[in-house]
């Protein structure tokens, strides 16, 4: 084979901990005793000697997800070598934490630092918009973390923007700093038979960012009813 060929798909060497190979895979630099949590099935290749394991922490966190309707399905990596992960093509963030707080919607959760702190949590402030509440997934500390986004996100800085309003379905994460309340809006489908002609929003202020993908859950407009 010519290597000419493919040699614009090499892998670069590794520059840190956890980063992108083109915007649909994450590239892990493993390190025994540094393990990592993945989502269970996005393993796609990986280099040298490395080991996977249902955590049984992890799985009893994940049952208690289902309890709240956040599953978070999670294997345990460990080893020393290059892991490789990826979701059915969805675009892959990298985030490096810092001290920091972030909440994440479960399924856009993709692999995270073993020694984060995580938990199924209630999101405050919007439980009388939401009905029963929303749940998120918690992780804190210093690592990194990987999240999938249905398309080339938006990440706004919420410090610099004022107010950011977004439609909960299309929410990512968010750093946990941040002031969340629930809001209510006039919705235009209104005028043409969909749906009651409100939309609910989640607004944050404060200093943080807020993740946002171009992709909203289809769910809620399918099983919507007209009303008369």
């Amino acid at each position: 084979m010519d290597q000419r060929m493919v040699a614009g798909f090499a892998p670069a060497p590794p520059a840190a901990r956890m980063e992108n190979h083109g915007p649909t895979m994450a590239r892990v630099a493993m390190q025994s005793g540094n393990d990592l949590f993945a989502r269970i099935g996005s393993m796609v290749a990986y280099e040298g000697f490395i080991q996977y394991e249902s955590n049984p922490t992890a799985m009893r966190q994940a049952v208690a997800g289902r309890l709240s309707g956040e599953s978070v399905p999670l294997m345990k990596c460990q080893g020393d070598g290059l892991l490789y992960l990826a979701d059915y093509g969805a675009d892959i963030v990298c985030l490096p934490l810092q001290n920091d707080s972030l909440s994440v919607n479960a399924t856009n959760v993709l692999a995270f630092d073993a020694q984060l702190e995580w938990g199924v949590q209630r999101v405050k402030g919007v439980a009388k918009f939401a009905g029963q509440g929303l749940f998120n997934l918690g992780i804190s500390g210093t690592g990194w973390v990987a999240v999938t986004s249905r398309g080339i996100p938006v990440v706004v800085d919420c410090g610099q923007s004022g107010e950011t309003c977004v439609d909960p379905d299309a929410l990512v994460a968010w750093s946990t700093g941040l002031e969340v309340k629930g809001k209510r809006s006039f919705k235009a489908s209104s005028l043409v038979g969909r749906g009651s002609g409100e939309a609910f929003q989640l607004a944050f202020s404060g200093q943080g960012f807020v993740i946002v993908q171009p992709n909203e859950d289809s769910t809620d407009r399918l099983n919507a009813q007209p009303q008369n």
